[in-house]
């Protein structure tokens, strides 16, 4: 298994998502698996500890929802043994044939014996990403300066309350990342598929003819708002069709109402609320789809403005150049499309008899993975 070091990383997103550093373009080849359909016969498939042993496979997922008609919250879990993530999906749709039950002719023959082959593919996801925060503590010397045992315990509190909040900023700018891998991806992708991506300014522009709508004035156009919100409810209302329109592999796929994922901009979600429901009796006809909301894509900038909160400049994973995106709206994406997979957090130590302290490491490894053979859809301001 590939265990990459991604500490530079982390700590460049820490800066961004503080707002302590500008956004600036970030490679996800470091950051993201997509998936190979074959494993990958380098070292990468040999364990970490004696490097002899091939990594067996850890989980399994089998791609079978059943069609029944008509973030940021991702996916986490983990499993003890095991390394890759095995998804096994079926190829295409089954072909029709016809029924002989109804056109039965005299003397012919009916063979019942013919083998009809499964087309069945699986595809891997074996990579893992990895960081530690270290921290050294000391009790016997701390002791001098305060008065009591309470006092030493909660000024270790402090200092664990602090690497905790560290380690979760960290881990939400990771999943933010993997989130940005697919919109960018989507974005790369929009000239050959349309359906993936919403520029909604240029297609509301085309709808109704109203050239006063701009990239520049679209969020306090009340009649925008409500016209993308109504774009946005058609979108989830088609992605739950059986179809090969909103996924890059175009393979077969269905997203139903409990296997979508909804992530919008909180300053668009803010402002459909403000000037479409405060006056509008039947709020259910203009109401956004319910979503999970994040107040920037990759980094707030120095003061959270629209155009650093909006904007992505990412490497996305298979591209050597950055790419940058802005006014980004929101993604609307099946469940299996992204994650964080075998998501392991936890606390090593090693005390020193000698200059008696106590070093601690906080590890966390997990697996970021997106899907582009599952529904994922982009819209933007553009």
């Amino acid at each position: 298994m590939l265990v990459s070091q991604i500490a530079t990383i982390v700590n460049e997103v820490n800066a961004e998502v503080t707002g302590t550093e500008a956004i600036e373009n970030i490679d996800l080849n470091e950051v993201v698996d997509t998936g190979s359909e074959i494993l990958d016969t380098s070292d990468k498939i040999f364990d970490n500890y004696v490097r002899s042993l091939i990594d067996h496979i850890g989980k399994v997922v089998f791609v079978n929802r059943p069609y029944t008609g008509s973030t940021p919250s991702v996916m986490m879990d983990s499993w003890e043994y095991g390394a890759i993530l095995e998804k096994v999906q079926y190829e295409g749709v089954p072909e029709a044939e016809e029924n002989d039950t109804w056109d039965l002719q005299d003397g012919h023959s009916y063979d019942p014996n013919i083998f009809y082959k499964p087309t069945v593919s699986a595809k891997f996801f074996s990579e893992r990403r990895t960081f530690d925060v270290p921290m050294s503590f000391a009790n016997r010397q701390i002791k001098s300066a305060f008065s009591n045992a309470p006092q030493v315990q909660a000024f270790f509190s402090m200092i664990e309350t602090a690497i905790s909040n560290g380690m979760t900023v960290k881990m939400d700018g990771l999943v933010n990342l993997t989130i940005a891998n697919a919109i960018a991806t989507v974005y790369k992708n929009r000239a050959t598929r349309p359906a993936q991506f919403y520029p909604l300014v240029t297609r509301y522009v085309a709808a109704t003819g109203d050239s006063s709508v701009t990239t520049a004035n679209a969020l306090v156009k009340p009649e925008f708002i409500r016209w993308a919100s109504v774009t946005m409810r058609r979108v989830a209302s088609r992605m739950a069709k059986f179809s090969t329109v909103f996924n890059i592999g175009e393979k077969y796929r269905h997203t139903s109402n409990d296997r979508l994922k909804l992530i919008l901009h909180s300053d668009f979600v803010s402002l459909a609320e403000a000037y479409l429901y405060s006056d509008t009796y039947h709020q259910e006809y203009v109401k956004l789809p319910h979503a999970d909301e994040v107040a920037f894509w990759q980094g707030s900038g120095s003061a959270f403005g629209w155009a650093d909160t909006s904007k992505l400049i990412v490497t996305p994973r298979g591209d050597e150049d950055p790419i940058t995106i802005t006014d980004i709206v929101g993604i609307f994406f099946d469940r299996d499309a992204l994650g964080v997979s075998n998501l392991d957090r936890r606390v090593t130590s090693n005390y020193n008899p000698k200059a008696e302290f106590t070093n601690n490491w906080y590890k966390f490894d997990a697996g970021y993975f997106n899907d582009f053979n599952e529904n994922v859809v982009v819209f933007t301001l553009d």
